[in-house]
């Protein structure tokens, strides 16, 4: 692919994705003024009186018509502005950056577990196929896939927080570690610094809620590995490979895994995504301060300014993650054309 293509390409996607986001924008807002509650009334207590109610709804614009409403919200989001938080009064750009780095980091944590144990997995069950060990991965997948979060992190709270001690419940970090931020990503800050014992203490904290957000992604990539190789292994030139006198190894990672790959890469991408929206069961569970938290937090509040941007990132970087992921296809597969 060419450079002009390569722009073209990218061209579409940016007016596709700026289609997609105005869309989510207009669900998001229309679903959230359906949700029972008033900011203001949330704002001020049971114990404001219909003036104060009334003025300070009129100082947030509640007043006006939905449409209107709708419409200066477009306007600030085309600005780049995506507004202030109605209850802290912090601009919603710097409530994301406070968020974001701890919903990357467990993503990041989670998505490398994914990878490193569910695609091996899956390409160990591929080429024992119909064996005890491919049942095996299978039955365990189908509980990953299976298994609600909520309980598997109590369970593991109970049995490595509570039980054995041996790994902090919940947080980021303990309260007797100092820490002073300079990227927001804590772990890479305790690099920087040379800290070991925020990297220490920061690493058991991330232990289990890792773990627990990477049940789904662990075994959807599993079965997907194992399909796609099981197919692919079936393939004329890996019977030819196999009639060379190639080793089974090298048959199996780069006949094999090499051309199995696109369907996985297409689901991590998907996965990841997900992930980087923020677990809000897993986030809530542990006490981990996330944008799935925030959001959470912002729909409670009714603070729709919060809810209203913090969804709109959230769906940007889904899109922008996938688009990468499409980019990616054509390094595993030189045949493939995006356009």
């Amino acid at each position: 692919m060419g450079l002009e293509d390569l722009g073209l390409y990218l061209l579409k996607r940016l007016l596709r994705l700026g289609a997609v986001l105005l869309g989510i924008s207009l669900l998001v807002f229309g679903l959230l003024h359906l949700i029972p509650g008033d900011p203001a009334v949330t704002l001020l207590g049971d114990r404001a009186t219909p003036e104060q109610i009334e003025a300070l709804r009129d100082r947030l614009g509640l007043n006006q018509p939905l449409p209107l409403q709708y419409l200066a919200f477009l306007g600030r989001v085309i600005r780049l502005d995506l507004g202030t938080s109605i209850f802290t009064g912090v601009p919603i750009w710097e409530e994301i950056r406070r968020y974001w780095p701890a919903t990357l980091e467990l993503a990041l944590a989670a998505m490398a577990i994914a990878v490193m144990i569910g695609i091996p997995l899956g390409v160990i069950a591929a080429v024992q196929q119909h064996r005890w060990v491919d049942q095996i991965a299978m039955v365990a997948s189908l509980l990953g896939v299976s298994m609600p979060v909520y309980w598997l992190g109590l369970l593991l709270v109970y049995g490595f927080a509570v039980h054995l001690q041996w790994l902090p419940p919940s947080g980021r970090l303990g309260i007797e570690t100092p820490w002073v931020p300079q990227t927001g990503f804590l772990m890479l800050d305790a690099l920087i610094q040379g800290n070991g014992a925020v990297l220490w203490d920061g690493a058991k904290h991330l232990v289990l809620p890792a773990v627990t957000l990477s049940t789904i992604p662990l075994a959807t990539l599993g079965r997907m590995t194992r399909s796609t190789m099981v197919e692919t292994l079936s393939q004329d030139y890996i019977r030819t490979a196999r009639a060379k006198g190639v080793a089974e190894g090298w048959v199996v990672v780069r006949h094999g895994l090499k051309n199995a790959l696109l369907p996985v890469v297409t689901l991590m991408g998907l996965e990841f995504g997900t992930l980087l929206g923020g677990a809000i069961l897993t986030e809530t569970i542990f006490s981990w301060p996330g944008i799935g938290t925030w959001i959470y937090d912002g729909i409670l509040q009714r603070d729709y300014p919060v809810v209203q941007g913090g969804v709109l990132f959230v769906a940007c970087v889904f899109v922008i993650v996938n688009l990468f992921v499409d980019l990616s296809y054509q390094l595993l597969d030189p045949r493939i054309r995006l356009q």
